[in-house]
């Protein structure tokens, strides 16, 4: 039976910075930070990544976490 191991986990956080003034879509930048613990809730992350957006120039437009797990047999 196989089985997934989270290995890394990182909060990312998409900030606005305006609209483009020629295709007047929203430009869009993201900053990562990596070594979440991984058994971090979601309500611990939400209430980081607002804290981190409240020093931001531009405001936050979303929130999302990135999380990578191998895969391999459960050993028996």
């Amino acid at each position: 039976m196989a089985v997934a191991e989270l290995t890394e986990s990182v909060l990312q956080l998409t900030l606005n910075e305006g609209v483009d003034p020629i295709t007047g879509e929203f430009v869009l930048k993201q900053k990562r930070f990596n070594y979440v613990k991984p058994d971090a809730t979601a309500e611990q992350l939400l209430l980081t990544a607002n804290a981190f957006a409240s020093v931001q120039q531009h405001t936050l437009y979303a929130i999302s976490r990135r999380d990578v797990s191998e895969i391999h047999e459960r050993e028996a």
